[in-house]
């Protein structure tokens, strides 16, 4: 039997991490964790503003993602965080490393109209294209796995699963 991971939902605003990540984390049989939930206030205000979040804002987010993982190590989990950059990557890996990332990509417009439709997010609309500018998709030498996001959300974990299955298969053959 293999040692459950700790896998970190990744992507921009409207991907649905919130909605992927509990699913996926089920599936698996581990817990989730909300990355948003790690978030200080400064940080909710500032984005409910529609102001983007800079480096040093995230810093001690991803830190306390990062901690809840190393926490999990051994025992697995499923945390959201939108992970953009390959420097938040590399930070969350620092604090807790052999953490696997699923990358849920999609249409600009999709996302987008997904966004608009939500209710009760911090997020506005406003800010994707700061997303988009932001984001630096997985690398070929980080541990992860990109999940497109059309569809249903039964249907994304599914191929989230899958796509782990597949990652951990050829893991084993190296």
């Amino acid at each position: 039997m293999r040692t459950p991971q700790v896998v970190v939902v990744m992507g921009v605003a409207g991907t649905g991490k919130t909605t992927i990540g509990p699913l996926l984390a089920a599936r698996l049989g581990v817990p989730y964790a909300e990355g948003d939930d790690f978030h200080p206030k400064a940080n909710i205000d500032k984005m409910t503003a529609g102001i983007p979040l800079d480096d040093g804002d995230r810093r001690p987010w991803l830190d306390a993602i990062g901690h809840w993982a190393h926490g999990r190590a051994g025992l697995g989990g499923v945390v959201s965080s939108s992970a953009l950059k390959r420097a938040y990557r590399d930070r969350l890996r620092a604090v807790a490393p052999g953490v696997v990332f699923v990358h849920l990509t999609g249409d600009r417009k999709l996302i987008e109209d997904r966004m608009a439709h939500r209710q009760g997010h911090f997020m506005p609309t406003a800010l994707l294209d700061s997303q988009f500018a932001t984001l630096e998709p997985l690398g070929p030498d980080e541990t992860g796995v990109a999940v497109d996001v059309s569809g249903g959300p039964e249907e994304i974990a599914g191929r989230a699963v899958l796509a782990l299955d597949g990652l951990s298969t050829a893991s084993a053959q190296q």
